[in-house]
């Protein structure tokens, strides 16, 4: 029997602290700890008084009610169990005072624990963290360039298909473990796959630490642009020059530094402080967004570029290569496999709706990228129609964000003020995608045995050191590019490995749709998670297939990404061992 303490004075509900009865031990814990009652000498007083017929904290009021509804209301906790003659409780301020005297050592990690472990203080808080996360420059510079390249509308047909067949299976399967484990990748994979399989967690782990270290790289291009824009460096030929100039040479460095130092001193101060800036950007990343596509669909001549993004031609669905584009693009930009959403679920609270909050997440992304694609098309449309679709396919990423896109801003009236707005949008969409990423990866440093700030502080020193070439050598800069976004597709086979592994229909029932959602799951999910395994397999070898005509062992050789791939997991399995020695460790200094 499980009752939930939730006192209102001490916030509680924070820790959600669980008392168990288990061969007549009274157990507490929370998802990260859990004690012996009788052990601590406050609680075991408590417990003594009211185990005797006693009540405590003017309890008595509550105890012909619902348990559950008692403890919410009273502040304290209930069990119940049948070896015992009636229920007992015991007041939330003594459950705190002995999980404080029961921790053990005076390290940083394990004080925070012992005042309570930091959790998203409200749906909406988590909504933003997680929203900032999926909300990237993929969504801004990539999705354009993606749907104009392969038919507008009839791409956009495909890429919802592929929004509730990829993205909306794993963020579901993602918040759930992340709910129910309460740990980072690499416990969770210890935990649930068994703990020979502990690399797995750490080849996702590896994953979004190798994107990051060039992701950082990315956000610093968008704060050079940004500053540029402010200063008026964008005119005329100036993005060309620009970027011509700045990218891959020694100055580049500096911005990647900055983009590191951001991301750093907001993962540092935990999850309230990322919950504290993301509250702030991503409103602002929103509002953004849409006034830069407000601005576009009321250019003359905008009607064509909306045309072309809504209106699907349907024979166009017979080309399996659209199919192919949109369920790589679902891959890449909702965050869905990656290992982030369990990573922020891991902090929500007990009761939080993760059904709805996936469906919420993965349409909330893709209204960002329709929005982005609304002002990329429009614009392009009603300002160079005879060359539109050509020019946007045959820009890449970068060459479209920093070089079409503020000449087309300098072509329309009053563009210098929204290029601001729009290099803004772009630096806070890379941010706290950054953010995210290193979130994940010091949880899973933690997991292997590092205390936080140590595990954060040396992430920020490794990725500004093997960033480096990335930020000065474009070759590199693609090969990273390519080996570790098709890696992402592993990452989420994996999880779909998970969940088969437990049984898809038990998952389901006992982990998904939980007493605290408000929409039911059905059946649909049990064969779309099993789909994931096929998905990711096709994605990957089409992806090699496309890369055929490529050197072997050039930047985007297929030998390239899988010499890198082996060494990876060789090195992790090797390392599999030091992981739960970690976790182990981790358990024991906050026991």
């Amino acid at each position: 029997m499980t009752a939930i303490l939730a006192d209102q004075n001490q916030s509680l509900t924070e820790l959600d602290v669980q008392v168990d009865v288990v061969d007549g031990a009274f157990i507490v814990g929370t998802p990260w700890r859990r004690i012996d009652l009788r052990h601590t000498p406050q609680a075991h007083d408590c417990l003594s008084r009211v185990g005797a017929g006693g009540h405590d904290d003017g309890v008595g009021a509550a105890m012909d009610r619902t348990p559950v509804l008692a403890a919410e209301r009273a502040g304290v906790g209930w069990v119940k169990a049948p070896s015992l003659a009636g229920p007992m409780a015991c007041s939330g301020a003594l459950i705190l005072s002995a999980l404080r005297a029961s921790t053990v050592g005076t390290g940083r990690r394990t004080q925070e624990l012992a005042a309570g472990v930091q959790l998203f203080s409200s749906r909406w808080g988590l909504m933003l963290a997680m929203l900032g996360m999926a909300v990237g420059t993929g969504n801004i510079w990539r999705f354009p360039r993606i749907a104009a390249s392969n038919g507008g509308g009839s791409f956009l047909v495909a890429w919802v298909v592929f929004l509730l067949l990829w993205s909306v299976p794993l963020i579901l399967a993602e918040f759930a473990l992340g709910k129910k484990v309460r740990s980072g990748t690499v416990g969770t994979f210890a935990a649930m796959m068994g703990e020979r399989f502990a690399w797995m967690g750490g080849w996702i782990a590896w994953v979004a630490a190798a994107i990051g270290f060039y992701y950082a790289v990315v956000m610093g291009w968008t704060l050079r642009f940004f500053l540029a824009a402010i200063t008026m460096q964008l005119q005329g030929e100036g993005s060309a020059e620009l970027w011509e100039e700045f990218s891959f040479s020694p100055a580049a460095l500096i911005f990647h530094a900055l983009a590191l130092a951001m991301a750093v001193t907001v993962v540092l101060r935990g999850i309230r402080g990322i919950e504290a800036v993301v509250r702030v950007l991503m409103p602002a990343l929103l509002v953004l967004v849409v006034v830069l596509a407000i601005r576009a669909v009321t250019l003359p001549g905008a009607s064509q570029g909306l045309e072309f993004l809504f209106k699907p031609n349907w024979s166009d669905l017979l080309d399996v290569n659209i199919w192919l584009q949109a369920l790589t693009q679902n891959a890449w930009d909702t965050g869905a496999g990656w290992g982030l959403v369990l990573t922020y679920a891991v902090f929500s609270r007990r009761r939080e709706d993760t059904n709805l909050n996936s469906f919420l997440l993965a349409f909330g992304n893709n209204s960002v990228s329709l929005l982005a694609g609304i002002m990329v098309l429009c614009t392009f449309f009603s300002l160079m129609p005879a060359a539109a679709a050509s020019e946007i396919v045959g820009a890449s990423n970068e060459g479209l964000t920093f070089i079409w896109i503020p000449q087309l801003f300098n072509a329309m009236p009053g563009g210098a003020f929204f290029m601001i707005l729009f290099f803004m949008a772009l630096v806070f969409a890379a941010w706290t995608s950054l953010v995210a990423m290193f979130q994940l990866v010091g949880l899973a440093l933690e997991e292997a045995g590092l205390e936080r700030r140590k595990a954060i502080i040396s992430l920020a020193v490794a990725a500004f050191v093997l960033g480096v070439p990335s930020a000065l050598w474009q070759p590199f800069w693609l090969n990273q590019d390519n080996v570790w976004s098709v890696a992402l597709m592993l990452c989420g086979l994996f999880f779909a490995l998970i969940v088969i592994r437990y049984g898809v229909t038990r998952f389901r029932a006992e982990m998904i749709n939980t007493g605290d959602q408000d929409i039911r799951i059905g059946a649909w999910w049990d064969w779309a998670i099993r789909l994931i395994v096929v998905e990711a397999l096709v994605l990957v070898g089409w992806m090699c297939w496309s890369v055929r005509n490529e050197p072997l062992w050039g930047p985007l050789g297929v030998g390239n990404m899988f010499v890198q791939w082996i060494v990876v997991v060789a090195v992790l399995i090797a390392l599999n061992g030091v992981f739960l020695r970690g976790l182990k460790k981790r358990a024991q200094r906050v026991e």
